[in-house]
């Protein structure tokens, strides 16, 4: 774990000092407002025109992590709030590794989270068409680092978040906008720090919105899933030791060919296909209004993983619904001589593994060693708890009605997530999440995440916004 060691700022006002306290401020009408004349209240294509300026000029913030440096991305937010006259906190779990959140109060039901994290992964430059903290506009899309993740949805929730402020409507529950760090590796600078070191930020949380979820366009269809629960990622450091020597004169074994025949050997192994009951009710939920080949085969998976090659059509055609099947690991780091003619005495290899809701993690890792052998030490770098949250909830019912009013024909259904999100830490709390952006990707573009030229257009901002605010107005004002 990451030190605990924090810089915390109080609410930040106009005038130059920082508060040492959050002050309570009130900013709601006298009475209640009817959601029709709230609605007229908010300018929304001012609003959106905002949200759109505002992703540019969020993804142009270099909050790539390592370092991460997200006290930037705080500090964007910051300027924003007061500029409304919102009080919110700023609490560093490090120097520059600041989370913010600010909070309308409202009645006494279970407050809701609006929840994203600042950070975003590296990006080579070299292989994108624009620069990728350009958030520049090309053909109708913002380009730029974090577009798809999670930038544009922070933004959505901003603005979600701003329009309750500026409408004044009486909330039946207080909302809370959380921007966090670190996510991107772990989040125990972040969302895993909060949880730890301020724990009364949730102690009357009840709902939380994140990522994970969202809609995607496939062959002209809009599904849309709304995540429940996700595979727990099992990041494994994998080490071989062997008699170093001078790359002049070769071994019959060494450290390196230990480890590239295990690897080998795991590249190989085909961990044995299942489908858990989260993941058979996702597939049937896609299957209207999947192409055509995979309609069928998605409403029985359970069937279709043992016919011949539709496991390797289905990681061609959609590698993320294809992890779904399975365990995974994923090769991602080798670290070995620093001199090319030095055989080492120790290299090593880290794995990306992910593993179904219902896994036992030492059954895991004792298949994982069955297959890597007795020349490789692994151990565990991180693992987390799996965690479902029920549908039967009325946040639940409201995405899934404004889904359906802008996109009629869609499918929505409860998904499980191939990644991790920050959501883990807060069911641990009890607190129901659900992954969810009100964006319809294209499948081609969603190879942006973690990618190259990753995009989002201005129409799914645009949208994205009324589409939020439709979702937690009517969740929060009842």
């Amino acid at each position: 774990m990451p030190p605990t060691r924090s810089r915390t700022f109080g609410v930040r006002h106009p005038a130059p000092a920082r508060a040492l306290a959050v002050a309570v401020l009130s900013i709601f009408a006298a009475g209640p407002v009817a959601g029709s004349l709230v609605a007229q209240q908010v300018d929304f294509d001012a609003l959106g025109q905002e949200a759109v300026d505002w992703v540019q000029r969020y993804v142009r913030i270099n909050t790539v992590n390592p370092p991460g440096n997200e006290i930037r991305g705080a500090e964007f937010f910051a300027k924003i709030f007061e500029a409304e006259g919102i009080p919110y906190e700023i609490a560093e779990s490090a120097p520059g590794r600041a989370n913010i959140w600010a909070r309308l109060e409202g009645g006494d039901a279970p407050a809701l989270v609006l929840l994203h994290h600042m950070d975003v992964v590296p990006a080579d430059k070299r292989y994108w068409d624009v620069d990728p903290l350009s958030g520049e506009i090309r053909d109708g899309y913002i380009y730029g680092r974090g577009t798809l993740d999670t930038k544009t949805g922070g933004i959505l929730d901003l603005a979600a978040f701003l329009a309750l402020h500026r409408s004044g409507v009486k909330l039946n529950r207080d909302v809370i906008f959380m921007a966090t760090a670190d996510e991107e590796a772990g989040g125990f600078y972040g969302a895993g720090w909060l949880v730890k070191n301020r724990p009364e930020l949730f102690e009357h949380v009840g709902f939380l919105l994140n990522e994970g979820g969202g809609g995607e366009l496939v062959d002209g269809r809009v599904q849309y899933g709304i995540e429940v629960t996700q595979k727990v990622p099992y990041w494994l450091h994998l080490t071989a030791r062997g008699e170093p020597g001078h790359g002049s004169r070769p071994l019959r074994s060494t450290a390196v060919t230990k480890l590239i025949a295990a690897l080998d050997r795991l590249r190989r192994h085909p961990f044995p296909p299942r489908i858990i009951p989260a993941v058979d009710a996702y597939f049937k939920g896609i299957a209207p209004s999947a192409p055509e080949k995979w309609r069928v085969r998605y409403a029985d998976m359970a069937r279709a993983i043992h016919e011949p090659g539709v496991l390797e059509e289905l990681q061609k055609d959609n590698p993320g619904l294809h992890a779904l099947t399975r365990n995974t690991c994923s090769i991602t780091r080798l670290e070995g001589s620093d001199k090319i003619n030095v055989v080492p005495p120790e290299v090593s290899a880290e794995l990306d593994c992910r593993l179904l809701p219902d896994q036992d993690p030492q059954a895991f890792l004792d298949e994982l060693g069955t297959v890597l052998g007795d020349d490789i030490k692994v151990r565990t770098i991180m693992g987390f708890t799996p965690a479902v949250s029920t549908t039967d909830t009325d946040l639940y019912r409201d995405i899934v009605a404004v889904s359906k009013e802008y996109f009629p024909g869609a499918s929505v259904v409860p998904s499980v997530l191939g990644g991790f999100t920050d959501s883990h830490f807060f069911r641990d709390l009890g607190i129901v999440c659900y992954g969810y952006e009100a964006s319809v990707i294209p499948l081609e573009d969603a190879g942006g995440v973690h990618g190259n030229n990753e995009r989002v257009s201005i129409e799914n901002v645009r949208r994205g916004v009324r589409m939020t605010w439709d979702i937690v107005r009517r969740f929060v004002v009842r």
